[in-house]
């Protein structure tokens, strides 16, 4: 094609095929692992730069310098992102102690005429729906007064004392992560810095074509794509939850189930972002709510959340996500078991955004670099091979 720039292409040897790559392979996994800590939060921050880095370049493109688009860019990040981990962490300390005192009342105060505590009560009045249900021969009430005199204010206190004591934990953890948090900021913003000079230096060595763009563009754009499919998947569970528990509650199958039918529904949204276990995590809050109102709520609620997980599986991930990573089923299951692997919860969250920027990488490179071919050993006369045409690469074909 007239005036397109010439592509430059890398022919790797047969000896550096041979030696050289898996040397490199085994060298990149021992340091990987023994610095998988530093490797971790250096990939999360490349990932956080190329995601913000088209916004940056648009505001360059308002006549703002580069310096100054980082710095409004990552104040309003960093803002949002520490002020919702400090909720988080203020939030999940503040329930547990919340709920520990409530058990330790529940099981410990004694007030009323008789005097009992509220699990004595409640077991007398599930005792005596049984008696008046003809089911008299099922005595509870004997049997779970004796666990009640058994675990005695001590135990209930030992088991609240170690809900706080986790609880305290859980916000020691939020504070070591929201260090973690600022230094991957720190990371990625002096990526963000040089993003742009980077990107210049791979186009001058692989400049791209007409019909391929950049690698850090291209890079950019299947992070993007990732972020995209990820929040609209979350935003369809998320409202599918909502709605289905207002419905339930509408009919009368959850009551009051439609008062928190939207937190309930955000919380599923929040927890799709965790493969695998996520659409398990988001059920268990509204089922157990169901299960405090009544035993048939909670399965219909169990049965909304196994048929939305259903749909899901079916029809949403692989239209929704199938499209925005453009992996095979297989590769996605290994690099998700393998970011657990490696890192645990963290790996997984950020292994899809992470094959879908190395798929973008590996689209570029297998377009510029190709293996020096190997020598096919001469076939006895006669013998009939069918050999297959070698794709023509799209260089070629641009190139007509």
């Amino acid at each position: 094609m007239a005036g397109a720039p010439r592509q430059t292409r890398i022919e790797i040897p047969r000896w550096l095929q041979l030696v050289g790559l898996p040397l490199v392979l085994l060298l990149v996994w021992v340091v990987a692992g023994a610095l998988r800590h530093v490797v971790f939060l250096f990939l999360v921050a490349a990932l956080i730069a190329l995601l913000l880095n088209p916004i940056v370049r648009g505001l360059g493109k308002a006549w703002i310098p580069r310096s100054l688009a980082v710095a409004l860019v990552y104040l309003a990040f960093a803002a949002v992102l520490a002020l919702a981990v400090l909720a988080l962490a203020t939030v999940v300390v503040n329930q547990t102690r919340t709920a520990s005192h409530r058990v330790d009342n529940y099981f410990t105060v004694v007030s009323g005429h008789p005097s009992e505590s509220g699990a004595a009560h409640d077991l007398a009045h599930f005792q005596h729906w049984l008696d008046t249900h003809h089911l008299r021969r099922i005595q509870v009430q004997k049997q779970g007064t004796k666990f009640l005199t058994s675990i005695g204010t001590k135990d209930v206190e030992k088991y609240t004392t170690r809900a706080l004591n986790w609880a305290e934990g859980a916000g020691v953890a939020a504070v070591s992560l929201l260090f973690s948090v600022v230094l991957v900021i720190v990371v990625s913003i002096y990526m963000l810095l040089d993003m742009d000079r980077l990107s210049a230096r791979v186009d001058r060595r692989f400049p791209p074509t007409p019909t391929s763009g950049s690698l850090v563009v291209r890079m950019e754009q299947a992070v993007a794509s990732y972020v995209r499919g990820q929040f609209l998947l979350s935003l369809i569970i998320g409202g599918s939850v909502a709605l289905g528990l207002w419905i339930l509650d509408m009919v009368g199958l959850f009551p009051n189930g439609g008062r928190y039918a939207l937190a309930f529904g955000v919380w599923a949204g929040i927890t799709e972002l965790i493969p695998y276990i996520g659409p398990w995590l988001g059920a268990v809050p509204p089922v157990v709510y169901a299960l405090v109102q009544h035993p048939i709520s909670a399965l219909w609620v169990a049965l909304l959340f196994l048929g939305i997980q259903q749909l899901e599986g079916h029809v949403i991930v692989p239209k929704v996500m199938g499209h925005s990573l453009r992996l095979h089923p297989l590769l996605v299951i290994f690099g998700l078991l393998a970011g657990g692997e490696i890192y645990g919860l963290p790996g997984f969250l950020v292994a899809l955004p992470l094959l879908a920027a190395g798929r973008a990488a590996w689209e570029f490179f297998a377009e510029r670099v190709e293996l020096a071919p190997w020598p096919v050993e001469a076939l006895p006369p006669g013998t009939d091979v069918d050999v297959d045409p070698a794709p023509e690469r799209p260089a070629a074909r641009a190139a007509r």
